[in-house]
């Protein structure tokens, strides 16, 4: 066995959050062959697999995980028949990114290189495999549509396939690897086809105003987007007790115009986002005006103090504590407005 496991790993420090209890094996997989072998050994052995990426969108139970946690490390930017370690892209703009690149790294790499396509998803903490799973998205750009294929393991066959972006089934924060599949394939690499020399996409109104007088350069909209997410807390810092989060806790919310009209007879100037036939409205906004304000605390966690969509962990919070508010703020937000909350993090060991 070529594979390291170690036993009972304490998974809180390679989260975001900063909580949760202990895996009873874990593997750090640096290789796609390490990959194979630690899916094969838990599957000899019976034991539970959850895979972990950089754990930024997850949420350990206290009691930990009673399994084998598989951890993607495998890193490398690449295109064309360059070397990975060359990080090197074709002429048309595609770039391949292993699974266990740090997904900000990557977009920093991008811009640098003059390719756009994911400027505007600056920022967002966790890694590449991670980015197609949950179709992240962030100032009017989801990551889907950059996306030419997704290199996996399918679990069931143990063979290594490539998923065309079609194949993915994406819609919004969602793809096969969350709803249809899940549990069925391991992210290995992405391949991303950006535009050289390509402008930058301005189209959300936040952005908008913030680059308002401003040159709209690859660089100067990453720029940009970074310092809308600094003043929400939503850029992973360690000076920043407001970052100690998952992200953005809840989706937005997609509903009929027929329950946005019922929502404005209670309320005014309700804020919402064209969807198709319906519409998004922000779960920031459903949770203030639910009665929870910036700050609110239960216990050891609460609501981050710059931005509403965020539950953190102010110090030592245990994840039933993360739990009982997300259970707080989906009952409220409920009874207001009759609109059922979900959470975007995976739950881990619940």
């Amino acid at each position: 066995m070529s594979i390291r496991i170690e036993e009972n790993k304490l998974l809180a420090p390679l989260t975001t959050l900063g909580v949760g209890g202990t895996a009873r094996f874990f593997v750090r997989a640096e290789t796609e062959a390490d990959v194979v072998e630690a899916v094969e050994h838990a599957r000899k052995n019976g034991l539970g697999l959850f895979v972990l990426g950089g754990g930024s969108n997850v949420l350990v139970s206290d009691d930990g995980f009673d399994g084998l946690v598989l951890q993607i490390a495998i890193r490398g930017i690449t295109g064309g028949n360059a070397s990975v370690n060359e990080r090197a892209h074709d002429t048309e703009g595609t770039v391949i990114a292993a699974a266990g690149e740090d997904w900000d790294e990557f977009v920093r790499y991008c811009v640098s290189e003059d390719l756009a396509g994911v400027e505007c998803l600056s920022g967002i903490p966790g890694s590449v495999g991670g980015t197609p799973v949950q179709n992240v998205g962030a100032y009017g750009h989801e990551v889907s549509e950059t996306i030419v294929s997704v290199r996996c393991l399918d679990r069931g066959s143990g063979e290594i396939v490539t998923l065309s972006n079609a194949d993915c089934g994406f819609s919004y924060r969602t793809s096969i690897f969350n709803t249809t599949e899940r549990d069925r394939y391991i992210v290995l690499s992405a391949t991303f086809r950006l535009t050289r020399g390509g402008a930058a996409k301005i189209a959300y109104p936040e952005l908008e105003r913030e680059m308002a007088g401003r040159e709209g350069s690859l660089k100067a909209v990453r720029e940009a987007v970074l310092r809308l997410r600094r003043r929400k807390s939503m850029v992973i810092e360690e000076d920043d007790p407001n970052s100690r989060s998952a992200g953005s806790f809840f989706k937005n919310p997609v509903v009929s115009y027929d329950k946005l009209d019922e929502i404005r007879e209670s309320f005014e100037n309700v804020p919402f986002f064209v969807f198709g036939d319906r519409v998004k409205i922000p779960a920031a906004w459903l949770i203030e005006k639910s009665g929870f304000a910036k700050g609110f605390e239960h216990g050891n966690a609460g609501i981050s103090a710059n931005h509403t969509l965020a539950i953190v962990n102010r110090g030592n919070a245990t994840a039933a504590e993360i739990v009982e508010l997300k259970e707080m703020i989906q009952a409220r937000v409920a009874e207001t407005f009759a609109i059922d909350l979900h959470p975007e993090p995976v739950f881990i060991g619940f």
